[in-house]
């Protein structure tokens, strides 16, 4: 369908954020489709995934090998695994933000609005947690590291964790009485005004399983919050562990998150690591992003015209 709708058209560059046969650029947002089902998702390849994965491979490694724009080196490490195509034909670009949703907004009064809607006080230090899938954000494994660090500290200790997105909820409210950390955790839904909770909250936290990219780690630093990830998190490109938050292991531990969350409960520590966080995002936003891009086509539109 897609050779179709290109070929009577005289495009100067095809382009493409999905797998078609024609295209002289791809954006690839995910994995290597075979990758995704056998290793994140450890199911077999149905007749749908084998259809979607021959589609991939013929789209990128056939004659004419488009110009592949993974959103991270993890993406590009993962690629590499499974096609033979030469890295000149590979540039990470990663993902932007847009400044102006949190500029526009007061900090203080986002911050004092979400914690009196969800009955937190200015003196809780809050965690938060983003995500529309909470098994493989790991929404367990900070539940599991509040708990330890709370244990540690005492009861009495400040810590809370608000709960952004859409899960199981229930499993995880279960979870969380039986950690002892119930009255910890704040559970909101979906927001349509993501900011404003960034805003509010002191750290946010998100050791995925697996995720490309993140586009909730840039906007959180954008918020100026320091960020704890794990190592199977796109966006830990950007971040230099210790500085703006901190990277984990691939596989991290309970015990993990509560070390960098014990860290991060020291205000100084916790403030210079959101700036440094904000710093680095602002080298990320939408239009630096689209200026590389643009600049890539320039390029390859350049080359096709000395063909």
């Amino acid at each position: 369908f897609s050779n179709k709708r290109i070929r009577p058209k005289d495009y100067d560059l095809v382009h493409s954020h999905d797998r078609i046969f024609r295209m002289d650029l791809f954006t690839m947002h995910g994995i290597p489709h075979k990758t995704w089902i056998k290793e994140v998702r450890c199911k077999t390849l149905s007749l749908f995934d084998r259809s979607m994965a021959w589609v991939e491979e013929k789209g990128i490694t056939g004659s004419q090998i488009p110009m592949i724009l993974p959103v991270s080196s993890l993406v590009k490490d993962e690629l590499l695994k499974l096609y033979n195509i030469p890295e000149s034909k590979i540039r990470v670009i990663y993902p932007g933000v847009s400044k102006d949703r949190f500029s526009a907004l007061d900090k203080e009064t986002c911050r004092e609005q979400v914690r009196r809607k969800h009955g937190l006080s200015q003196n809780h230090i809050v965690v938060l947690f983003v995500g529309m899938n909470f098994a493989i954000k790991r929404l367990e494994l900070v539940l599991k590291g509040v708990a330890d660090l709370v244990s540690r500290e005492s009861k009495d200790s400040n810590l809370k964790l608000l709960v952004v997105g859409k899960g199981n909820k229930e499993r995880y409210l279960t979870m969380a009485r039986e950690l002892g950390i119930a009255n910890r955790v704040v559970f909101t839904g979906v927001s349509r005004e993501i900011e404003k909770y960034y805003l509010a909250c002191d750290i946010f936290a998100m050791p995925s399983q697996f995720d490309t990219f993140g586009i909730a780690v840039l906007e959180a630093m954008m918020a100026g919050l320091p960020v704890i990830i794990s190592g199977r998190v796109g966006a830990k490109d950007l971040i230099d562990s210790g500085a703006q938050g901190f990277v984990l292991p691939d596989d991290p531990s309970p015990d993990d998150v509560a070390e960098k969350l014990a860290v991060l409960m020291e205000k100084g520590r916790r403030l210079k690591m959101g700036k440094n966080a904000h710093e680095v995002a602002l080298q990320y936003t939408w239009d630096r992003i689209a200026d590389q891009v643009q600049e890539l086509y320039h390029l390859l539109a350049r080359q096709k015209d000395n063909y």
